[in-house]
C-alpha cells in the first residue's frame, strides 16, 4: 500500500514515518507539510492511502478533499473533540485521534486495505462532508487552479460563482478561476448566511452585494461591489426578501 503522509508538524510526520516503517507491505511515497503541497502530491503520485491531518495552514484536510475531483482513500489524523468525532465514527473510512499507538495505526491501515478497490471510501467521504456541513462546518477557503499553480482563496474574497460554458467558475474581482464542483455541491458547503443562490446558474456572496436593482416586469438584479450585475430570479427574490427583511 502506497501511503502519503500529510501533517503540518514535522515531529508528527516523523513519528508517522517511523511507525509506518514497522508495518509490512507499506511504502511511504512522500510527505506534505500543508494542504497545497498535499494537493500537488496526491495528483502527481496517486497514493493508495492518505494519512491526512485536519488542522493545517493554507488548506485544512477537508478543503484538500473538496479540491480533488477524485479523492483517494483517506484516514484522518485529528485532535477533534468528541462531538465532531461522531461524524467520523459514522462516515469516515477511519480516523486516528492524536496521540495514537502503533497498534491503532496498523488497524487503520488494515481497514484501508480491506476497502481498496471498493466504492466504500469515496461514499463515506462524501457522507462525512455532508455530515460536517450539517453541523455548521462550512468551507472557509477554496482551492482554485491558476494557469501555473493552485491558489487558495478565502471565501470572503469571492464575489460570485457561476456556471459558464458548462464549467463552474469562481469570480474574484476581475479574475475568474475554474472549480471542479457543481453549484449544488457548493451551495451545501458554503455558509448560507453569506452565500445565496441568486438563480439556477449563480451563487453570490451577500457581503459583496451593494444594491438590489429593479429590472423589468418586477424582476431584479444584484449589483456587486466590483460592478458586476447578477440576475435574481423571482423565486429567489422572495427568499432574499425574507433573508434580508427588505
Amino acid at each position: 500500500m502506497r501511503v502519503l503522509i500529510v501533517d503540518d508538524e514535522a515531529p508528527a510526520r516523523e513519528r508517522l514515518r517511523r511507525l509506518l516503517e514497522t508495518i509490512q507491505e507499506v511504502e511511504i511515497l512522500a510527505e506534505a507539510e500543508d494542504g497545497v503541497q498535499a494537493l500537488a502530491l496526491i495528483e502527481a503520485q496517486q497514493p493508495d492511502l492518505v494519512l491526512l491531518d485536519i488542522h493545517m495552514p493554507g488548506l485544512d484536510g477537508f478543503e484538500v478533499l473538496e479540491a480533488l475531483d477524485q479523492p483517494p482513500p483517506v484516514v484522518f489524523v485529528t485532535a477533534y473533540d468528541e462531538y465532531a468525532l461522531r461524524a467520523f465514527e459514522i462516515n469516515a473510512l477511519d480516523y486516528l485521534l492524536k496521540p495514537f499507538s502503533r497498534e491503532r495505526l496498523s488497524q487503520a491501515i488494515q481497514r484501508a486495505r480491506q476497502a481498496q478497490g471498493s466504492e466504500l471510501s469515496s461514499e463515506k467521504q462524501a457522507a462525512l462532508m455532508s455530515s460536517l456541513a450539517e453541523q455548521g462546518r462550512y468551507l472557509s477557503r477554496l482551492a482554485v487552479r491558476g494557469q501555473h499553480n493552485i491558489q487558495v482563496l478565502p471565501v470572503e474574497q469571492v464575489d460570485w460563482i457561476a456556471v459558464e460554458g458548462g464549467q463552474t467558475r469562481v469570480h474574484v474581482g476581475e479574475s475568474s478561476f475554474p472549480l471542479r464542483r457543481t453549484l449544488a455541491e457548493l451551495e451545501n458547503l458554503l455558509d448560507p448566511t453569506r452565500f445565496f443562490r441568486a438563480h439556477r446558474g449563480a451563487i453570490v456572496n451577500l457581503d459583496r452585494v451593494v444594491e438590489i436593482v429593479p429590472w423589468f416586469k418586477g424582476s431584479h438584479k444584484l449589483r456587486l461591489a466590483g460592478g458586476a450585475e447578477i440576475e435574481l430570479s423571482r423565486a429567489q427574490a422572495r427568499a432574499l426578501r425574507t433573508l434580508l427583511n427588505w
